[in-house]
Order: C-alpha cells, then structure tokens, then sequence
C-alpha cells in the first residue's frame, strides 16, 4: 500500500478513536495529501500507434521517434551477406517464425546500427503491402539504461504488436556487472525473452568484453576456464553473430560513388577518387562512415543538398 494511502487510513482510523484531536487527525490528512502530491505521477501507457520507432527511458517512458535517422537499405554497400542475413531473419520475426537475437559486432564505421534501422524500414515497407499485418516497432534502449531492460520487456511482453529492441555500441567493463541481468533476461531466466520481442545489439567487441578484462581472468582466477566462460556465455545468447570487417580500397571507392550517383552529384570521377582517398588517408580510416563524411563534405563544397 502507498505512504500516503497508510497516513490516510491512520487518519480515518483515528478520527473514529474518542481519543485523538481534530488536530492530528487534519494534521495526517495534511501530510497524505503532501505525500501524494510529491509522488511522481504514473507513466501514461505507451501508444504504439503514434510511430514505428520509440526511444525507451530509465524512468518508464517510450518515447516515440516520429523520423528515424537512417540510411536507405540501396547504399549500405560491402556488407550484402551479413544484409541479407539479418534481413531474413527479421522477417521470420515480423512473420510470427522463430528467430535469433542478433549481434552485430566488428570494424567501426562499416554499418552495423545502420543496417539495423534500415532492415526495419525495409520489412515494414513489406508489411504495408500484407493486408491486416501490424508494422514492426523498433525500440532503442541506451547502453547505461540496459539494467532496466526487464522493465521494458515486462510492457512489451502485455502488447500486441511484435518489437526489434536495440542497443547500440554494447559493451561492458571489468566493474559492470549489469551483464548478468542483461543474460538472464534474453535466455535463461524464468520468463525468458518474450516471443513478441527480438533483441539486436551492436559492438565492436565480438565478447562484448574488452581483451584485456579476459585475459586478466585467465591469469587472476582459480579456475581460469570458468571465469573467462562466465564472461565470454553474453554473448553466446545471441544466436546470430554478424561480423563487419574493414573494407578494400575497392568496396570503399564503390561506397563513395555509390552515395555520389544516388544523390546525383556533379562530379569528376578522376577527381573525386583522388580526393575520396586522400580523404581515408587523413582519417587512417576506410568506412562506409568516411565515405559518408567524404560525400557530405563534397555535396557541400559542390552547394548540393543532400535531402
């Protein structure tokens, strides 16, 4: 029962005692109205219907994102396999089918969140198409508000529609120990993951756990093995693993004219494949992140929008 509810009854109780005051009986009632004003109000219910894409905060609310920050599924370029295995695993989720939490893990900069958000938009433009079929809501929960992600299951487990959550840049410290929550709640726990929820993580980490947190478990612990194997099981929930390696001068040159002819900027080929390399070379850097940049610099220089 609510504090303030208790003081309430308290009240009632003692304003039917032949032996309390008016006073102490107004004065509880005081105190209960104070408590209930201070209390922080309930979080209104979600409404799913308001978009297809929320942002889930600590304190309970479902923010909903009315326009995703993303990159059309055409030019992710470099990465078809791992494309077409998360896309097809996405639509078995969205189609009611088993599916596997996915990790998406490897070099910076090569499409891994992007991907995520792209695969969404592309199976709900499938789904439009598929009489009565309900759009498929991506949830984005923050690394440091990953301990309260059984609060989020707990609401999306009562709804209808089925959810992709996702957490970007995923990866714990030698301290964190918020990673045993986070395995329990997508296999292993008592209510487990629930069927109308996927979870998609990215990481550069393929442990999720840095080298050198692993490797000083090895040589601290009694018993190396099962120290390293309690550590390294995170991610062994996931039961696709998706890497994304650097790319060749190639892929990234591909990259760099791929953005260049789907915005139809007016450029010199020659020109700009010196200018797009040097680019990668200042930065030590070959991406679909640096080709990106690269383009966004030239699109400028060229006063071309890129809307």
């Amino acid at each position: 029962m609510p504090r303030a509810d208790q003081i309430r009854l308290a009240a009632s109780s003692a304003s039917s005692s032949a032996s309390s005051t008016p006073e102490v009986v107004e004065l509880l009632r005081r105190i209960a109205d104070a408590l209930e004003r201070a209390a922080p109000a309930e979080p209104a219910a979600p409404d799913f219907a308001a978009a297809d894409a929320f942002v889930w905060h600590a304190d309970g609310r479902l923010a909903p994102v009315s326009k995703v920050s993303r990159v059309e599924m055409a030019l992710l370029r470099g990465i078809d396999r791992v494309r077409d295995m998360l896309t097809e695993n996405t639509e078995r989720f969205a189609r009611g089918l088993p599916a596997n939490n996915a990790l998406l893990w490897g070099a910076r900069g090569m499409g891994k969140s992007s991907l995520v958000k792209a695969v969404h938009a592309e199976i709900n433009r499938g789904l439009a198409g598929t009489r009565g079929a309900a759009p498929l809501k991506l949830v984005e929960i923050h690394r440091e508000d990953i301990e309260t992600l059984p609060e989020l299951m707990a609401l999306l487990r009562a709804d209808a529609h089925r959810f992709v959550v996702f957490c970007d840049d995923l990866s714990f410290d030698a301290d964190d120990t918020s990673y045993k929550s986070l395995k329990a709640v997508l296999e292993g726990g008592i209510e487990g993951r629930p069927e109308n929820v996927i979870f998609y993580a990215t990481s550069n980490r393929r442990h999720l756990l840095p080298r050198d947190m692993m490797e000083n478990e090895r040589s601290t612990a009694i018993n190396p093995g099962e120290a390293v194997e309690e550590k390294v099981s995170l991610s062994d929930r996931f039961g696709l693993w998706l890497g994304f390696h650097r790319c060749s001068q190639d892929e990234y040159l591909e990259m760099v004219f791929g953005y260049a002819d789907h915005f139809a900027l007016p450029c010199d080929r020659d020109a700009t494949r010196a200018e797009a390399l040097e680019w990668a070379t200042t930065r030590g850097s070959r991406s679909g992140r640096t080709a990106w940049q690269f383009i966004q610099d030239l699109a400028g220089r060229l006063g071309k929008g890129l809307g």
